[in-house]
């Protein structure tokens, strides 16, 4: 029947507070620019960048 599959879907109400709860236990897990919204020569502190570029001379034979 049609109006079956309706009320089986949660509502935006409840997807809204779900989905708030989940990040008040988990916080943000996206940031909320993406790398191409961001400067172009600056890099976010997670990259390898700065291992490469602190990495020891030993390193480099």
């Amino acid at each position: 029947m049609p109006g079956e599959d309706e009320d089986k879907r949660p509502s935006a109400a409840s997807s809204a507070r779900k989905r708030r709860r989940v990040d008040e236990i988990f916080g943000d897990v996206l940031p909320d620019t993406t790398s191409d919204e961001r400067e172009p020569g600056r890099r976010s502190p997670d990259s390898d960048s700065w291992y490469l570029e602190n990495r020891p001379p030993h390193h480099d034979r």
